[in-house]
């Protein structure tokens, strides 16, 4: 009778103990997946700054000139977007598929009047999709162009603040991070399960975690 008990009781105890096990591996992964996209934003991140410092070095009076006269947001981005392919190696052909409509961290969805809407997608050879939008600079010191990096690709979870950063473009090449000028506060909020999850782009870059 003990005997039988015995292993009733130890039958229970392996249960609990695996029940426990599942339940962690699904969060390990997702902290193992999120610390990747993290990793992987840094690195593109710190090739972006260099990438810029080359194209102002060897920018021409020409390029700037056909950026002064260009009359609509699509003639800047398509200069733009010549500038930076052959360093990204942007795809002009392949089409990112209609399926893919990136989210913010809340859940929510972005509509095509939001600034952080991207109309303009290109695939890259190594998989990411990078989005370019011309800003209209109304000062000296305002952003001329945004850039958007989805490190994962079409895979999901396409969300912001998860596998997508950006990034605002200013003159001479200089590269600023979402979230650059917010405060610590508004970063966290911002980079959290109730935020939009666009600062994080900077935040990361100083250290700061998800905040659930």
């Amino acid at each position: 009778m003990k005997k039988h008990w015995w292993k009733i009781e130890y039958s229970i105890t392996l249960l609990v103990l695996l029940s426990f096990i599942m339940l962690l591996i699904p969060l390990k992964l997702e902290n193992y997946r999120q610390a990747r996209f993290i990793s992987q934003w840094k690195e593109q991140n710190t090739k972006l700054v260099y990438l810029f410092s080359v194209i102002n070095a060897q920018k021409s009076e020409e390029i700037i000139k056909s950026l002064n006269n260009s009359e609509t947001p699509q003639q800047r981005e398509a200069i733009l977007l010549q500038l930076i392919k052959p360093y990204m190696r942007i795809h002009n052909v392949k089409k990112i598929p209609w399926r893919y409509r990136p989210k913010c961290m809340n859940g929510s969805r972005i509509s095509k009047k939001d600034d952080f809407y991207f109309n303009e997608l290109y695939f890259s050879e190594t998989q990411k999709i990078i989005g370019v939008k011309d800003i209209t600079a109304e000062k000296d010191n305002d952003a001329w162009f945004m850039l958007m990096f989805d490190v994962n690709g079409f895979l999901p979870p396409n969300t912001w603040g998860k596998d997508i950063f950006g990034v605002y473009i200013y003159d001479e090449g200089r590269t600023v991070p979402f979230g650059y000028t917010s405060s610590i506060e508004d970063l966290q909020k911002d980079c959290s399960k109730t935020g939009k999850g666009f600062y994080c782009s900077y935040y990361y870059l100083i250290g700061g975690e998800f905040n659930d």
